[in-house]
């Protein structure tokens, strides 16, 4: 992968983007892991005038916001952060009757990524800016987002790109150590990893995805995912007639 054409080709065609929808800029989510950590690098490349990150902490680990503001330092990056920590308590007492008290539940925690959705959207249309997304291939593939969470955005520069290229275009946008290195997490609980919770390494699922090359009980783990969220993946379904 040549990565100084893979940056430039990225960075002209989110400002051809944003140019063709009319609008002025584009804002991000910055989490502090380093899908979120290159995809603001390549916004900063694209629209330095006109990019702002926003660090949306709900229940978060401090470490979290703490990298997320380390990478804002390193990119010189404009960021609002807002926690979103009473809202989503609100939220879950509403919606449960009861107290939010650290419950593990998949519904509960979905709600997080919604809630920045439209923490990001609003942010957006006060701009007139696009919302960029972090999303890369290897988690596409197999539905690992929240629908209308994370995947709620209006473009997503990594979309073609599988966890370990977006590693090696980091290295190249000399993002820091600790954002390379650190164990990919959404967040979404303590402890909480991408791998764990998809029972998949990366490095199995970017092979299987680049190559097509698997043992099988993997192969059938991961075409059985990639078809349970065919519908996070497609616009609503309307009849065919």
């Amino acid at each position: 992968m040549d990565l100084a054409n893979m940056t430039a080709d990225l960075v002209t065609w989110l400002q051809e983007e944003v140019k063709k929808a009319g609008s002025k800029g584009v804002v991000l989510g910055l989490s502090g892991g380093i899908d979120s950590a290159v995809v603001a690098a390549l916004c900063r490349r694209a629209w330095p005038e006109h990019c702002l990150g926003l660090i949306m902490p709900c229940h978060s680990d401090p470490a979290d916001t703490a990298d997320a503001w380390m990478v804002a330092r390193h990119l010189e990056l404009p960021v609002v952060e807002i926690s979103l920590d009473d809202i989503y308590d609100r939220l879950v007492l509403l919606l449960t009757g009861e107290p939010y008290a650290g419950q593990r539940s998949l519904a509960l925690a979905n709600l997080k990524p919604r809630l920045r959705m439209l923490t990001l959207y609003f942010h957006a249309n006060e701009r007139h800016y696009l919302v960029v997304g972090t999303g890369n291939k290897s988690e596409l593939a197999v539905g690992y987002f929240t629908k209308y969470g994370d995947g709620g955005v209006d473009l997503l520069p990594l979309g073609n790109l599988v966890k370990s290229q977006v590693r090696e275009l980091a290295r190249y946008l000399e993002l820091p150590a600790k954002t390379i290195t650190r164990a990919p997490s959404a967040g979404l609980w303590a402890g909480q990893t991408d791998e764990g919770e998809m029972g998949l390494a990366y490095e199995v699922l970017d092979r299987y995805i680049l190559t097509g090359e698997a043992p099988p009980a993997t192969r059938e783990r991961i075409e059985a995912m990639a078809a349970c969220s065919a519908h996070k993946r497609r616009m609503p379904l309307a009849p065919p007639f």
